[in-house]
């Protein structure tokens, strides 16, 4: 019996996991990408040329513009869609998602607006069906490269997990099952924001000892923020965690990171973001997460810092100095 799974969008993440998922056999894969043109390009060439460039396009992977194409009997939808653009893309799809397939997402970040998780986005647009995290670090040059990588799929359904878990393991893509959601979610979009001070620390050349303290210390502001909105606090010290940030903190691969780094060397964001082919998700998330722990008295330093770097012209250096002189406390 063949398995079917439509993964919609068309970036280096969805490429990775058509890759990874035809490893299997019975797993019939197809990729809807919304530009009919970067679509007929990904189909032609077996190539993501734009953002995976050299990585091929199993020749048993459809890619189309055509949502009804791309989903026609799935089994499974896998959301491949950067947060910012995810509740527009699937408003317009939505009438061609018919029944209750469950959803797997692989997106990272918060809707600005509404402080929503993947996970609630995709209820509030196409309904309520089973939803499936899969979390951890896990950058889509070295899924596709077949490196090892593990993550954990993240539900409450406990079952649902376990099938997530079946579909995507293989030999170099090793899968646990997590029933925390809410912890995957939000240490999955935290950590993009932590990122960009690593990468700033790297851009103002500080160090190890720097970079390693402030992973420790990003990481309790992820677990406090996480346990104040209902998180499990052992996911922060697991894959999805502290995994995940520190592949995001320390790989030339990451968006994030090379953001941070770049304000460091003194490059406005405007210029940054303006020479960008991908999406850096921790730029917005950085200015939802602050907003909604400053209205809720949740004490984020480092967020703090990063947000004003962002968004008020505070200088990187100045942002270190502010960090450096808070009033010595216990660990």
């Amino acid at each position: 019996m063949t398995t079917r799974i439509a993964i919609l969008g068309s970036g280096a993440m969805s490429t990775a996991c058509s890759v990874l998922l035809t490893e299997h056999e019975g797993q019939s894969v197809s990729i809807w990408a919304r530009n009919k043109e970067h679509a007929e390009s990904m189909q032609s060439s077996r190539e993501n040329q734009r953002l995976l460039p050299g990585i091929q396009i199993p020749d048993s992977v459809l890619v189309t513009s055509d949502i009804a194409e791309a989903v026609k009997d799935a089994d499974y939808l896998v959301v491949a869609i950067p947060t910012r653009f995810l509740r527009e893309a699937l408003t317009a799809i939505a009438p061609q998602l018919q029944g209750d397939t469950p959803v797997v997402s692989v997106v990272k970040g918060l809707e600005n607006e509404t402080f929503m998780r993947p996970s609630e986005i995709v209820a509030d647009v196409l309904g309520q069906r089973a939803v499936v995290a899969l979390g951890g670090p896990s950058h889509a040059e070295e899924i596709a490269r077949r490196l090892p990588a593990s993550v954990v799929a993240a539900s409450g359904d406990r079952s649902l997990a376990r099938d997530v878990q079946q579909i995507f393991n293989t030999d170099r893509f090793r899968v646990y099952t997590n029933l925390d959601i809410i912890g995957v979610e939000l240490a999955g979009a935290l950590k993009n924001v932590i990122a960009i001070a690593a990468g700033i620390c790297d851009g103002l050349g500080f160090g190890d000892n720097a970079k390693s303290a402030l992973l420790t210390r990003g990481l309790v502001e992820i677990t406090r923020f996480g346990l104040a909105l209902g998180a499990e606090p052992l996911t922060f010290s697991g894959l999805a965690g502290m995994g995940d940030l520190i592949t995001t903190c320390i790989s030339p691969y990451g968006r994030n990171r090379m953001v941070g780094e770049r304000l460091g060397k003194g490059e406005t964001l405007d210029q940054i973001l303006s020479s960008m082919n991908a999406v850096a998700e921790g730029v917005t998330t950085a200015r939802a997460v602050f907003e909604y722990a400053d209205q809720h008295n949740i004490e984020m330093p480092v967020t703090s810092e990063v947000f004003h770097v962002l968004f008020h012209d505070r200088s990187p250096q100045d942002a270190t100095d502010a960090l450096m002189a808070r009033a010595p406390r216990p660990e």
